[in-house]
């Protein structure tokens, strides 16, 4: 059925990248190796997980050195304060150290943690040193420290008291057990989201170690001890929407103990930059960054009716996230919902009022595979980007959910305690099956450029956890996993193969294999682009690359380029970029708005690039794309003033027949004969004053003109902007028959001869031009204008042009008969034809 106006999906094509800290300790519970981590750096790269950083860290910036425990022996007050006090404290050493005090809390007796002199503490990215200091006339040999002061928290009205059997002298980095551990930034593509994580990091990094000959295995932490130990019910799901969520597993856990996590858990997630909230919580996190699969637990309490619908809300449903701003959802977005209402936003952000807190006593936690379309556009529409909503967007592992929920779950008994509860849900309505692969030895080698022995691409295979189905003849049957969603092809799984084995072990041959080419089309509209180009950046323009994509409202109301004619976008990034321009005018005018309000006002701008256009006669059901019309185009802008601030030249404006003069350059460095051209005079709602350039035979190039006062006014700018846009695509059909021909200098003189004419106001020189051509094209080479007169002494009405024409005979010398005769000629075809008389 044909529809007004156009939707597409588009895609742009970036290099987006994920960057992910992985801790350097915590990938060794999943492969024993003994690189360092510039060794794991450098592994790592080599197999498509590159590195850009490696950071030694601690899990409390400055690792607590310099730090010690002490023991209080007595606390004075301060002979000239109020509110200081002096202390002698026992740090372990031979004697006891007098420090001063503002605490109101220290007291004699107490177990402290001192910062000696020339301990370094750090407030943000500021550091201070402890020296020995006189405090108000008594000396001080430390300080001693309150939470905030050495990272362990944000408390400030006391200093630190430990408990009374905390041992005195020992460093407080060992009494707090600060862990020192190395950070390494892995960006991940979004092809390898199976990578993002530290057990998908470990998978890639046993197979290089088994590779080169260390002899490693994969460990993946046990779930054996899973088990239901109450058969009471729980919590039941029900996905009204398998679509948008193929499958939803998930587990009741009752009598938990919702506190502060263990050190090792928290240090894990410190390292890697994430701040730990309560137990719960964190090993929701912890899982996600261990696996790659996101979890959410929910308060059991805040799940009405003991029952969890996947479903969507209707359209403009309000609903508070977790960050306590009130978004309106979209028909689209899958939600988590109790009986009453929405809890979370499936695979994106959880809701204000569902998630765990200390008062928590019983959890849901759930366990998703989101499809990853749906995940997308819902993040769009919100401007969300989670930890979650990456790796669902790009695919997650569809068959790891229970995996990973009762690996979430024995976590949660060991850590908080509690009880699993009533059966495992899981709703999978079709299961994904591993894709299937075919791949011949043969065409392994021929890509990758080097025979590699059957065994290595077997075992480097079996290290990626690909199952070989079938071996038959030259040709591997291979089963895919579900986590990689990248490999489709047999070129994805050679790539793997080449990844693995090592690029630098492919030697370049001695022979160098070869064929011929020829230049098609497209390589010379690319090299001429790029004469063009380099010839506008002589001139002084600057080249702009802008947004393909636009804002519809540019186009409301206008009758060169009707709104119906957009293409529009389904899901646009945002309201501002909802459809493709069909010109490449306001783009230009966005970089000459931005560049004058910073003081920038003399500009001249060119950009190539493509425009769309929508034409609904040309809609067909089996062939949509058809409607839409792709045109290349060249474009030019200039605005203020070609001279400025030069003390040799006074300040000069630019103007329109400097514009003109550049486009007629453009069109002679691409071989199109200007007597071949006409320039016609026309407006539109765009131009103010504009001319059409078209061809003889009818082919429009482009246009060039003033623009419209009220069209610069929407972008704010005060100033006349000259503008042309030219069609690059007809500029190369007009120059695709050229060819190039060399001939001799003539020999024999040109001749000038001029004429001044008395003319209407409204004739142009292109009129006069194409008269002269018209009369005589093989000894007329040229027409030009010298000279313009309008005012006093001429009748009303009229203009006064001085004409210069250059006559010239390749084959001998003109003589004055030639000369007058066809000077006559064009004298009268000038009177009949624009009305033109000798002043």
């Amino acid at each position: 059925m044909k529809q007004s106006g156009f939707f597409i999906n588009f895609a742009v094509q970036f290099r987006i990248i994920y960057k992910m800290n992985i801790s350097y300790n915590w990938l060794k519970d999943y492969v024993n190796f003994d690189l360092t981590p510039q060794e794991l750096a450098a592994a790592l790269t080599s197999i498509g997980l590159e590195t850009g950083s490696v950071e030694e860290v601690e899990t409390i910036k400055g690792g607590l050195h310099g730090l010690v425990t002490g023991h209080v022996l007595t606390c004075i007050d301060h002979p000239d304060s109020d509110h200081l006090h002096v202390t002698t404290v026992d740090l372990g050493g031979a004697e006891p150290q007098q420090i001063v005090c503002g605490a109101p809390n220290v007291a004699a007796g107490q177990k402290v943690v001192v910062a000696t002199i020339g301990t370094k503490l750090y407030s943000g990215d500021e550091t201070f040193t402890i020296k020995k200091s006189k405090i108000r006339g008594v000396e001080s040999n430390g300080m001693i420290c309150a939470e905030d002061e050495i990272g362990l928290g944000t408390d400030h009205a006391g200093i630190i008291v430990l408990p009374a059997d905390a041992p005195v002298g020992i460093p407080a980095r060992e009494y707090y057990k600060i862990e020192s551990d190395y950070v390494l930034e892995v960006d991940i593509t979004p092809n390898r989201v199976d990578a993002a994580s530290h057990y998908g990091v470990a998978r890639d990094l046993a197979a290089y170690l088994n590779q080169n000959g260390k002899n490693v295995e994969l460990k993946k932490p046990s779930i054996e001890a899973f088990k239901i130990e109450d058969k009471k019910t729980a919590v039941e799901v029900v996905v009204e929407n398998t679509e948008a969520c193929p499958r939803y597993s998930g587990i009741t856990i009752n009598n938990v103990k919702v506190t502060e996590s263990p050190n090792w858990l928290k240090n894990r997630l410190q390292i890697i930059g994430l701040r730990p909230i309560n137990n719960i919580v964190d090993i929701t996190n912890y899982i996600l960054h261990e696996t790659g699969q996101p979890l959410h637990a929910f308060d059991r309490k805040e799940i009405s009716g003991d029952k969890v619908f996947v479903m969507t809300l209707p359209e403009g449903t309000e609903f508070t996230t977790l960050d306590g701003i009130e978004r309106k959802l979209s028909d689209k977005d899958l939600m988590i919902c109790n009986a009453q209402g929405g809890m979370c936003i499936g695979g994106v952000f959880g809701g204000l009022k569902s998630g765990v807190t200390e008062s928590t006593t019983d959890v849901f936690l759930e366990s998703a595979y989101f499809h990853p379309t749906w995940i997308r556009k819902t993040a769009r529409r919100h401007g969300l980007n989670t930890d979650a909503s990456f790796r669902f967007e790009r695919g997650c592992d569809p068959n790891n959910t229970i995996y990973v929920l009762k690996r979430a779950a024995l976590l949660i008994k060991e850590i908080a305690g509690g009880t699993i509860s009533g059966e495992l849900q899981d709703v999978y309505h079709n299961p994904v099956e591993n894709r299937v692969v075919e791949v011949s030895y043969r065409k392994i080698n021929n890509i990758i450029g080097k025979d590699i022995p059957s065994v290595t691409v077997k075992n480097i295979l079996k290290t990626l956890e690909i199952e070989i189905i079938k071996e038959h003849n030259d040709t591997l049957i291979l089963s895919i996993p579900t986590y990689r969603v990248d490999v489709q092809r047999d070129v994805d799984v050679i790539e793997d193969i080449l990844r693995i084995y090592g690029y630098n072990n492919v030697e370049i041959g001695d022979s160098l294999k070869s064929n011929l080419s020829y230049l098609t089309p497209t390589d010379r509209s690319y090299h001429l682009q790029n004469l063009i180009s380099e010839q506008l950046t002589g001139a002084g323009f600057r080249e702009i690359m802008n947004n393909s994509l636009t804002l519809e409202a540019y186009y409301r109301d206008s009758e060169i380029y009707p709104e119906n004619r957009c293409v529009r976008l389904k899901n646009p990034l945002s309201a501002e970029l909802n459809v493709m321009r069909q010109t490449l005018l306001y783009g230009g005018l966005e970089s000459i708005a931005y560049n004058r309000n910073r003081k920038n006002p003399d500009l001249s701008f060119y950009e190539f690039g493509n425009v769309y256009s929508y034409h609904d006669d040309k809609f067909k059901e089996e062939s949509p794309l058809a409607a839409i019309r792709e045109e290349f185009r060249l474009a030019l802008w200039l605005t203020g003033n070609k001279i400025s601030n030069n003390w040799i030249h006074p300040d000069e404006k630019s103007s329109v027949y400097e514009l003109k003069a550049y486009v007629e350059n453009i069109l002679i460095r691409l071989g199109i004969n200007l007597k071949k051209v006409n320039f016609k005079p026309y407006t539109d709602e765009l131009f103010s004053t504009a001319l059409v350039i078209e061809t003889i035979s009818g082919r429009e190039l482009g246009s060039l003109g003033i623009l419209q006062k009220k069209c610069c006014k929407k972008f704010d700018i005060n100033a006349e902007v000259y503008y042309s846009e030219l069609s690059w695509n007809n500029l190369m059909k007009e120059i695709k028959s050229n060819k190039i021909t060399a001939s001799e200098i003539s020999k024999f003189p040109p001749v000038k001869r001029d004429l001044a004419l008395l003319l209407d106001k409204k004739v142009s020189f292109a009129e006069i031009e194409k008269i002269a051509f018209d009369t005589d094209r093989k000894l007329l080479k040229e027409v030009s204008l010298f000279d313009v007169y309008e005012g006093k002494n001429l009748p009303e009405g009229k203009k006064s042009y001085a004409v210069s024409f250059t006559l010239q005979d390749e084959e001998k010398t003109l003589n004055d008969k030639q000369i007058e005769s066809i000077m006559s000629k064009i004298q009268k075809n000038l009177e009949e034809k624009s009305g033109a008389t000798l002043r």
